[in-house]
């Protein structure tokens, strides 16, 4: 039996104590610098600021023309008395009425000019151009004013920030080779259980391979944590016990089974013996009841007991320990990434849990839909390779027909 009294919470119940809990981790003290080049998935620990504004100048957004949009009110033939490229200082060369600089995408806008001509909308003459019948341009139109996008020491970037293409472009358009980072967390891996073995090693039928450590391990590296797989523990009291000694020399311990109510399920007993605190025991949900969230009292360091099922393990990591452990490397928003999207078949269940069921997410552009994919239960690691998110049905839904919106928790 567990050696404290259970701790059973709705799935939303839990969610929040976490969430709670990653909010007041503080950001970490030790940051590093690196290159952009290496920078990607790495959490930003100094704001990325503009160093101009952007774009410098008035830019034309357009390949064609620029003109005096007054101009065009009255259809009348414009001179075109220049060429101006992108990457070209600007002229001295000014647009005076009736005439018009032949302009590229990217170019500063001409003084004199208000707008952006496009090369669609005219028809070239010997003499110069003429724009189509019915054809205006408002003051403004095909430009982006200088400062548009970013004013000079604006943040653009700030530090929290899991690092993307998008901020690393952004970051080199600030003049940025190199930018600072947190350091990463690092994350102890303990699978727990007489009946495991690990890859490579001769298996008996009555025993599993060790799979949870290394899908954990990818799952670690995708929060943003490095991931440390120690030896199997196994089901005693004494191998638990040593091994949690290394375990929790880590910033966080993952433990992988032996969270349940059977005779050799030790971890909770073993975690109280060293002074720790649950804050649940475990979440009425499907796959993952038995989940396990709290910290060591003299350490003030988490733990997440996940349950030995594959997909069970899967589901909690995405649920709770994900966000702890971007918390833990100085991501500001770590929760789980949730979309809508419309259920493809029926579906029927006995209400009472929340379900994160394996699913396989359409990518058609326009319009999500979601495939329940059949599954034999929360240790179907065959299902759960064909699926790429999971839906989520809420304790209090019975049933779903073709069309309805449902959540779907997306996964790496």
């Amino acid at each position: 039996m567990p050696p404290q009294e259970e701790i059973i919470l709705d799935y939303t119940e839990a969610a929040a104590i976490v969430l709670a809990r990653a909010a007041r981790l503080s950001q970490p003290s030790q940051a590093e610098t690196v290159s952009v080049e290496k920078a990607a998935g790495r959490v930003l620990a100094a704001s990325i600021t503009a160093d101009r504004n952007q774009p410098p100048f008035d830019r034309s957004t357009r390949d064609g023309y620029a003109v005096r949009s007054a101009d065009l009110q009255v259809g009348e033939r414009l001179k075109v008395v220049a060429q101006l490229r992108a990457g070209q200082p600007a002229l001295t060369t000014s647009v005076g009425r009736g005439e018009a600089i032949e302009i590229m995408t990217g170019a500063p806008m001409p003084a004199g000019a208000d707008a952006v001509l496009m090369v669609e909308h005219v028809d070239v003459l010997a003499d110069g151009i003429r724009p189509h019948a019915g054809r205006s341009l408002k003051p403004g139109e095909n430009i982006v004013p200088a400062g548009a996008e970013a004013r000079t020491g604006g943040i653009i970037v700030p530090a929290g920030t899991r690092l993307r293409a998008t901020h690393l472009g952004a970051a080199v358009s600030c003049g940025a080779a190199v930018v600072d980072v947190y350091r990463q967390p690092r994350i102890a891996i303990l699978a727990t259980g007489d009946e495991l073995v690990e890859p490579g090693e001769m298996v008996k039928d009555f025993q599993i391979r060790n799979s949870n450590s290394y899908s954990l391990a990818v799952q670690v590296e995708r929060a943003g944590g490095i991931p440390g797989r120690l030896p199997i523990a196994r089901d005693t009291l004494e191998d638990l016990q040593r091994s949690l000694e290394t375990a929790t020399l880590s910033d966080l311990v993952l433990l992988s089974g032996g969270v349940s109510m059977g005779k050799f399920d030790f971890v909770e007993q073993v975690l109280t013996s060293r002074g720790a605190q649950f804050l649940f025991t475990g979440v009425r949900m499907q796959p993952g009841r038995p989940v396990v969230f709290g910290h060591l009292r003299e350490q003030s360091k988490y733990f997440f007991g996940l349950p030995g099922n594959p997909v069970s393990t899967m589901v909690t990591f995405a649920l709770f320990a994900a966000p702890l452990i971007r918390a833990l490397g100085g991501e500001t928003e770590p929760r789980p990434l949730f979309a809508r999207a419309h259920i493809a078949a029926p579906f029927r269940h006995k209400p009472g849990l929340t379900r994160f069921l394996p699913a396989s997410l359409s990518t058609d552009w326009d319009r999500a839909d979601v495939m329940p994919i059949a599954w034999q239960g929360s240790g179907d690691l065959a299902a759960t390779a064909r699926a790429n998110c999971f839906i989520v049905i809420p304790p209090d839904v019975q049933e779903l027909t073709a069309g309805d919106d449902v959540s779907v928790l997306l996964v790496d």
